[in-house]
């Protein structure tokens, strides 16, 4: 295990990550500026671990308007020499199963409107069989209310399977993914096949929350964009890119935005300005504002 870095140290490291990988070339270049200013001016000066990961962070963003540029402080020291990404798969892949691939609760509310909480976006493949689960659930019900107000992130493919529940077929283009490193583009499609029913025909109410950020913005930006769901709640954090973590010292790692999404609708993303629900109300609101429409919803047929 390597020495800790000093704060210079840090920065040189920091910065070289993000000129190599960050998806904007030019903002790479704007935020290298600002940051070498700073040192520079002495805003460093004295500061160390969590004091110096926030100021970094604070003048990186700053620049970019991206919130998924950051350096970050680890309490645990780790092995250098360990892969990050294998780490972090590993990891997400664990905290999927612990969180039951996001499905914190569904059920079926008064009046016969089906309620799914979305806390994360889990993996597609090895969460397709709770994604089904919960779509089975509510099935039956004449208007479904997704709440991803608490949901801070998740798997594109993920958002991939939850958007195909509640479109006919497998033709509906939902999102594409830039890759800088690779100057590739994928495209996320619907499914042809999904592992439950459809959901179709009816009412689809998403609830926002400021706090709604990355995996639950791709949900959420996706819905609206497509005219599938009626966005209900507050305008969401903002973090559009796919990040890839660096760790440069035993504590600390550096968070780079190498991809970005471009949604084949509108064009763009919500990076910097986050989800603008259709029904501006408070997070807390939102849930009764959304039963309320859902009520005058007709109900549904027998067969589906």
């Amino acid at each position: 295990m390597s020495m800790i870095l000093s704060a210079t140290e840090t920065i040189e490291a920091t910065l070289r990550h993000i000129t190599i990988g960050y998806v904007f070339p030019d903002h790479a270049a704007e935020v290298e500026a600002a940051v070498r200013q700073h040192l520079a001016d002495g805003a460093y000066d004295g500061l160390t671990g969590p004091a110096l990961c926030a100021a970094v962070t604070g003048h990186m963003q700053a620049i970019s308007n991206d919130k998924h540029l950051r350096l970050l402080w680890n309490d645990e020291p780790a092995e250098l020499d360990a892969d990050p990404d294998a780490d972090d798969t590993a990891y997400f892949a664990d905290l999927c199963r612990r969180h039951n691939y996001g499905v914190a609760c569904v059920r079926v509310l008064e009046g016969g409107v089906g309620y799914i909480d979305l806390d994360l976006i889990g993996l597609a493949e090895p969460g397709q069989r709770v994604f089904a689960a919960a779509m089975e659930i509510v099935a039956g019900t004449k208007a479904l209310i997704i709440d991803t107000r608490r949901n801070r992130g998740g798997s594109p493919d993920g958002v991939a399977l939850w958007c195909s529940f509640l479109f006919p077929d497998g033709e509906t283009h939902l999102n594409d993914i830039y890759v800088r490193r690779t100057d590739t583009t994928r495209q996320y499609w619907t499914s042809a096949h999904v592992p439950g029913p459809r959901y179709l025909d009816r009412p689809v109410y998403l609830l926002t929350s400021s706090t709604t950020f990355s995996g639950g913005e791709d949900l959420a930006y996706n819905l609206q964009a497509q005219g599938r769901a009626t966005l209900i709640g507050e305008t969401t954090r903002g973090g559009a890119h796919p990040t890839e973590y660096y760790r440069i010292d035993p504590h600390l790692t550096v968070t780079v935005p190498t991809a970005r999404a471009i949604n084949p609708v509108t064009g763009t993303n919500w990076e910097g300005v986050g989800v603008v629900p259709d029904i501006a109300v408070t997070a807390d609101e939102a849930l009764d504002t959304a039963l309320a429409l859902a009520a005058d919803a007709p109900e549904p047929a027998l067969t589906r």
